[in-house]
């Protein structure tokens, strides 16, 4: 498991706006053009890249009848807590990975 990151105080004050904004679809294209110099903004926009890929997959398996409808009824529940969790830890200034999907880096 992946240790929590550390980041600079005054660059998580400096990037939290972004941090946040990344758990939110698409605009995690925002924290990855605005604040690509940013280890905060970076984990977070990671994290939000993630969580977006997993909501594209959800809506593949969605056009499944029935067992795809279900995975992604509770895939999306899933995303939804994930989303709210990576908000709120993008707000306290925290750089923990999301249960599950945290652990899969796709940027550097």
């Amino acid at each position: 498991m992946k240790q929590k990151i550390v980041c600079d105080p005054q660059d998580i004050e400096n990037n939290k706006v972004y941090a946040i904004l990344a758990y939110i679809g698409i605009l995690f294209l925002v924290p990855l053009l605005a604040a690509k110099d940013s280890p905060y903004a970076r984990f977070h926009t990671n994290q939000g890249l993630v969580l977006f890929l997993f909501g594209v997959a959800l809506g593949i398996v969605g056009w499944i009848p029935v067992l795809g409808w279900i995975a992604a009824i509770v895939g999306s529940i899933m995303a939804f807590v994930f989303m709210i969790m990576g908000i709120i830890n993008a707000a306290q200034g925290e750089c923990k990975p999301l249960p599950i999907i945290g652990e899969i880096e796709l940027m550097k």
